[in-house]
């Protein structure tokens, strides 16, 4: 099997993995009333997930170093799916939804940064960030059709259908993602230290900056993600038929995430990892900024701009990952990724919670205000502190590894 050919079968493995990720994002409008919720209740299911998510990232990472990526990622796709669905076939309330998503987070860390690693063992890095930004467009376009699966179970058949229906795709990522990696070998690096490695992380600028980088993306991302489909709703209208174009607008932003994953990816391969990361933070940010005010505003006003910030939202993500792989030795990138996904995922897990908790002072996510423009202006913060990290960031040796 060739190079190419099993790189797009891991994608495809990731984004069928993926399946998962945003459907209950997708039914909270719904799931709200139904399971007699806070706005900042809501946001505690999405945060318990992310939340395992983080802790799976710690672990899986630091175990890759150690018993290779390929092997933990191949676990852990079969634990995915154990927990996607029983997530699927018994989330029916706020207290089995918040237990279930927190096991799902805690099964799905396994299938991302050891699928980096995998990666960066086989990619120069030259042509690396096109190639991370293929594995993270194939996470984008699971989150589309997660949400139009959502949408299609919430017209027919309720939430109950739409969570079953998405649960079926990291089953079929089990099997795809041993086509893609049964032929290659197991690596473990040598390592000069036994212990965690986290200290050369931070008293290294370049890793330092791309981990609070990493950080500040996720509390920008991770918040939007969580809350996007929920105010195109409120925008939108809150009948079924106008609720459904809400979730469909939030598809595209997620489609509009996987065209910037590749295209940032490939550019920061010619143009350089800094100047992408600093012109994409800046730009996201401004959306942030400017997001939450559009609420009551025409259609032909809040499109262009979900789509440029769903865009700009995930088109440092390839870039950053990349940018870190060839920050550290090999041997030291797991405990590298942990690093950064703990800190990451821990920011983006509190996010929709503090956004939810400026929601329920203005008044509940459904009504019109100030909330939603100062809830997204926070997450705006974030953009602006991942813009500054990128400035600070050496100009030189872009594509050079610490190896």
């Amino acid at each position: 099997m060739n190079g190419g050919l099993r790189l797009g079968l891991l994608c495809l493995g990731r984004g069928a993995g993926s399946l998962i990720y945003m459907t209950y994002t997708a039914c909270m409008a719904v799931l709200i009333p139904t399971w007699h919720m806070s706005a900042a209740e809501a946001g505690t299911i999405q945060a318990a997930f992310s939340i395992g998510f983080a802790l799976s990232l710690l672990f899986t990472s630091w175990l890759a170093d150690r018993a290779g990526a390929k092997r933990v990622l191949l676990l852990s796709t079969w634990l995915s799916a154990g927990s996607a669905l029983a997530f699927g076939l018994f989330a029916r309330s706020y207290s089995t939804g918040l237990v279930l998503g927190a096991l799902v987070g805690l099964a799905q860390g396994g299938t991302y940064t050891p699928a980096i690693m995998v990666i960066a063992e086989r990619i120069p890095s030259a042509r690396r960030g096109h190639a991370l930004g293929w594995l993270l467009a194939s996470s984008s376009l699971g989150y589309v059709v997660s949400l139009l699966t959502a949408w299609a179970g919430l017209r027919y058949a309720g939430y109950q259908l739409a969570f079953t229906i998405s649960a079926l795709g990291p089953t079929a990522g089990v099997l795809i993602t041993w086509l893609a990696v049964r032929e290659s070998p197991n690596l473990v690096h040598a390592r000069s230290e036994a212990r965690f490695a986290w200290g050369r992380v931070l008293r290294e600028r370049r890793s330092l900056l791309l981990t609070i980088g990493y950080t500040a993306h996720s509390w920008e991302v991770l918040g939007m993600w969580a809350w996007a489909p929920t105010f195109l709703v409120a925008a939108l209208g809150n009948g079924t038929t106008r609720g459904g174009i809400g979730l469909w607008v939030a598809a595209l932003l997620h489609l509009f995430g996987s065209t910037a994953s590749l295209t940032m990816g490939r550019a920061s391969d010619r143009l350089g990892r800094r100047r992408i990361l600093v012109g994409v933070g800046a730009a996201g940010a401004l959306c942030s900024l400017s997001f939450g005010w559009m609420l009551g505003m025409p259609l032909a006003v809040i499109l262009p701009l979900a789509a440029l910030y769903g865009f700009l939202a995930a088109g440092d993500s390839p870039v950053l990952s990349t940018a870190i792989s060839e920050a550290v030795p090999p041997g030291y990138l797991g405990s590298a990724l942990a690093l950064r996904s703990i800190l990451g995922f821990g920011a983006g897990a509190l996010a929709p919670i503090v956004f939810g908790g400026v929601l329920d002072l203005a008044g509940g996510p459904l009504r019109g205000g100030w909330g939603w423009g100062m809830a997204f202006g926070l997450l705006g913060l974030g953009g602006i502190v991942a813009t500054l990290s990128a400035l600070l960031l050496p100009s030189s040796g872009e594509h050079s590894s610490s190896r």
